[in-house]
């Protein structure tokens, strides 16, 4: 198993900038399969962005251009970068792992998740 903890949320005005961590402890961190998703209030939990065991990313339409994902597998944690933010983004963000090779943006498909930060964008 592993185990996810996320850091970083906050309140930030439209057009700022955030920087979410998720630190991981548990089975090897570079094994696994990785994403962010996000859940705003009465909505499903969607995804965000992922990234695979060899680094590559995927990223939701609704954030390519404004969002990074990275990993550090030396340090045993994942990065989101959110820059651009507006008040859409506003949500609770999670982290997630999943030991299957091919990312997906599927949430049925991850094993693993932390138990969220909250990001709030102000208009």
């Amino acid at each position: 198993q592993v185990q996810l903890v996320e850091s970083g949320g906050g309140l930030v005005q439209a057009g700022g900038s955030l920087r979410l961590s998720c630190a991981a402890s548990g089975r090897t961190f570079s094994d696994y399969l990785l994403g962010w998703f996000r859940q705003a209030p009465g909505k499903e939990r969607e995804f965000v962005a992922g990234i695979s065991r060899n680094g590559y990313r995927d990223y939701a339409d609704s954030v390519k251009g404004r969002f990074t994902i990275s990993r550090d597998n030396a340090k045993n944690t994942m990065y989101l970068q959110m820059n651009s933010l507006k008040p859409d983004d506003t949500a609770v963000y999670y982290c997630a792992a999943d030991r299957r090779l091919r990312l997906t943006p599927r949430v049925d498909e991850y094993d693993y998740w932390g138990q969220g930060t909250q990001v709030t964008v102000s208009s």
